[in-house]
């Protein structure tokens, strides 16, 4: 359904819990799309920063001043903090009947709002899959951002109309498949900043001037050929069984960086698994090269030697 077919939602007063670097900026994109900010709760100096940024003019009051004061409330805390947040809500009797409750959390679905469902809220799983800064350029990276939905099936037009308000495409996932959605982007995501910023100090130290410039088209390329062509995407010599370069790379990273090196060995032995797999890494070049792998991950185990090997 197209953004022409939705139904737009009534103008909601919206409030924030939680001023991290996601709820401001997905107050913001509300606020566009004509709906009016009247609450925000922080605690930290950054926090209350960052609200003041976004959501100029908008007051900072206690949560449960929010949840007074809004139609729509974003709950933009912690997974861990979520549970504990939405039970003490519901219990202090802050939670108002009919009162939309949208948690951005990737980990849960609606359950973790039974509380205040109970209360007679009505719950509703938002998570925008995007990595957020704090600052204005989060608003409009929210456009085309794809959200994984969750909500009752009686509301969940209303999810996806607020999702597409906000510049976002709805993706529906189930109550059950939280937590693997969110481990998939998780493990994309998060562990590409890892990689990615293992890279750049690794080729400073190789004495590249300008790390970023270098890798810049070569990361771009190969998250778009990834993207297209997934497996048959993979290059370079794990892919192609070249035993003896790997070995080389394990040499220089342990002198050079070693706390590098469990991280490439892990990650070569899984590329060598999936491009054996994908008849990409050829059987007869695949024993050398795990070997190698093997040797490496002894000598980060301390088990060289070991005849039990």
């Amino acid at each position: 359904m197209n953004s022409s077919q939705q139904p737009r939602p009534a103008r909601l007063t919206v409030g924030v819990v939680g001023a991290g670097r996601v709820g401001p900026a997905l107050a913001r994109a509300l606020q566009q799309a004509g709906h009016r900010p009247v609450a925000v709760s922080g605690v930290s100096d950054a926090s209350r920063r960052r609200a003041a940024r976004l959501l100029p003019d908008v007051p900072l009051v206690p949560p449960a001043q929010v949840l007074e004061l809004a139609d729509l409330v974003l709950l933009t805390v912690p997974d861990d903090a979520l549970p504990s947040l939405v039970e003490g809500l519901a219990e202090t009797g802050a939670v108002r009947p009919g009162q939309l409750l949208v948690h951005t959390s990737g980990r849960y679905g609606t359950g973790v709002l039974d509380p205040a469902r109970r209360a007679g809220a009505l719950p509703l799983a938002l998570h925008p899959a995007m990595t957020f800064t704090g600052t204005e350029v989060d608003v409009q990276r929210l456009a085309g951002c794809s959200f994984g939905v969750t909500a009752p099936d009686e509301l969940r037009l209303a999810a996806e109309a607020l999702v597409i308000e906000m510049g976002g495409e709805p993706e529906w996932i189930a109550e059950e498949n939280r937590p693997l959605y969110h481990a998939a982007l998780a493990l994309g995501a998060n562990h590409l900043v890892t990689l990615v910023a293992q890279a750049m100090e690794l080729l400073h130290k190789a004495g590249v001037g300008h790390p970023d410039r270098m890798l810049g088209p070569l990361l771009g390329a190969a998250l778009d050929n990834a993207l297209r062509s997934g497996d048959a995407a993979l290059t370079g010599p794990v892919a192609r069984g070249d035993a003896g370069t790997v070995a080389a790379h394990v040499s220089e990273l342990r002198k050079h960086a070693p706390g590098t090196v469990a991280g490439y060995l892990a990650m070569a032995r899984t590329t060598a698994d999936r491009a054996l797999a994908h008849g990409l890494l050829k059987p007869e070049l695949a024993e050398d090269l795990l070997g190698v792998l093997a040797d490496g991950a002894d000598h980060v185990n301390g088990t060289e030697g070991d005849d039990g090997r």
